[in-house]
């Protein structure tokens, strides 16, 4: 997945965004709890929320390791 991707496109929000928000974080339990922090962070799936899945898809594959 490419780093200038966009993932969330009413709040302008790309695979980079979400990969700092989660790498500068401590670590977290679950990918529901990065979801919120990335969401806090980025605003990301809080415009029409057709984003949510391709948002978890990410943070997800950041935190096993898929995403540098």
């Amino acid at each position: 997945m490419s780093e200038n991707k966009t993932v969330c496109h009413c709040k302008n929000v790309s695979v980079a965004d979400i990969e700092k928000v989660v790498h500068e974080a401590t670590q977290f339990s679950s990918v529901e709890q990065a979801f919120d922090k990335v969401q806090m962070s980025t605003h990301c799936s809080t415009g029409c929320g057709g984003c949510h899945d391709n948002v978890m898809d990410v943070i997800s594959g950041i935190m096993n390791g898929d995403h540098v």
